[in-house]
């Protein structure tokens, strides 16, 4: 017997809506799960809602659980924290978090959902998928104490990054944003703020989240020589100019991506992608992390919501979807 459930789907660039889905009851090795909270990040989902994935990435930019293909209809989404409703026997109301899109209940394997520590509140836990994506980035480019460290861009990304650093020995840690409003964001992660002109630098590293070429010009500006700068930004379709003339060569920059797809080299043979997940939930222990949340709607509100989320200026951090105890779209 199937069970009853409400999906958001991007049923067109820039336009969504909540469809009916039919879960089937969990085999063996399965478990069915009730949301309690989605996410929504301000980067890639925002780029996927808005149909800015190019052709030649669809096939990397696949989230585990998507259904339906780029540009849309799709179900797209990574960040679901939820309670076993249905199991193996122990795992029956326990709280997970799984790389599930927004969607009232589902069913999947045991593998799939990683259990959230008790000390971690399920609202925070929704961050996961974020702060993984910070830890994949500082085994990228591991920091060294008393480093010089910017990090350009205070989005969600580069906001958890920057707390990550924050409690590395004798680090200076400057949040650098174009938004001046972000200085109370820094304060709340125990990190200094810069507006871009004021940045300090001779930065050992700097971490750039800005999404933007104006934030990726300056950070090599800030680097000290033989700086490395980790870029984490994406930009889907967008073409980017990085500027390699004048002192880029001399001053041996190195500039270095991370991507959250694959586990950083440096540890890929000792951790999996579950044992980085579930670094990522221990890290939020730390209530610093609450600071990160800037908005909260009901799963229902989702398709009015999303869109003033695509064009948000300045664009929030981090949105929070809530979802009713029956688990259905009401």
């Amino acid at each position: 017997m199937r069970i009853d459930a409400h999906a958001f789907w991007i049923r067109s660039p820039g336009e969504g809506e909540i469809r009916r889905a039919q879960v089937r009851p969990p085999g063996e090795g399965e478990v069915l799960v009730r949301t309690l909270y989605s996410g929504v990040s301000r980067g890639t989902e925002m780029l996927v809602f808005l149909g800015r994935v190019p052709e030649s990435q669809y096939a990397a930019m696949r989230a585990p659980f998507q259904e339906g293909d780029f540009p849309g209809p799709v179900k797209y989404g990574y960040l679901n924290v939820g309670v076993v409703e249905q199991g193996p026997p122990g795992w029956p109301g326990r709280t997970v978090f799984c790389l599930y899109p927004h969607q009232t209940r589902y069913t999947v394997p045991v593998e799939a959902v990683t259990v959230v520590p008790p000390e971690v509140p399920p609202a925070r836990a929704v961050l996961a998928g974020t702060v993984e994506t910070a830890v994949n980035a500082l085994w990228d480019a591991p920091p060294l104490i008393g480093d010089r460290i910017a990090v350009v861009g205070a989005g969600i990304v580069g906001c958890c990054v920057a707390r990550l650093l924050a409690g590395i020995p004798g680090t200076r840690v400057q949040l650098v944003d174009v938004n001046p409003e972000r200085a109370k964001v820094a304060e709340a992660l125990g990190v200094g703020f810069a507006t871009p002109g004021e940045a300090l630098g001779d930065c050992d590293m700097v971490v750039h989240a800005s999404a933007t070429e104006a934030g990726l010009a300056r950070s090599l500006e800030l680097l000290a020589a033989e700086g490395t700068l980790l870029e984490l930004s994406w930009y889907g379709d967008r073409r980017v100019s990085v500027p390699l003339g004048e002192a880029f060569h001399s001053r041996r920059l190195v500039v270095r991506s991370s991507q959250v797809g694959m586990v950083a080299p440096a540890r890929r043979g000792r951790r999996s992608h579950g044992d980085r997940l579930a670094l990522a939930l221990r890290l939020l222990a730390d209530p610093a992390f609450d600071a990160l949340v800037a908005g909260e709607c009901a799963f229902a509100e989702l398709p009015e919501v999303m869109p003033r989320l695509a064009t948000a200026n300045p664009p929030a951090l981090f949105h929070r979807v809530v979802y009713g105890s029956a688990g259905d779209a009401g």
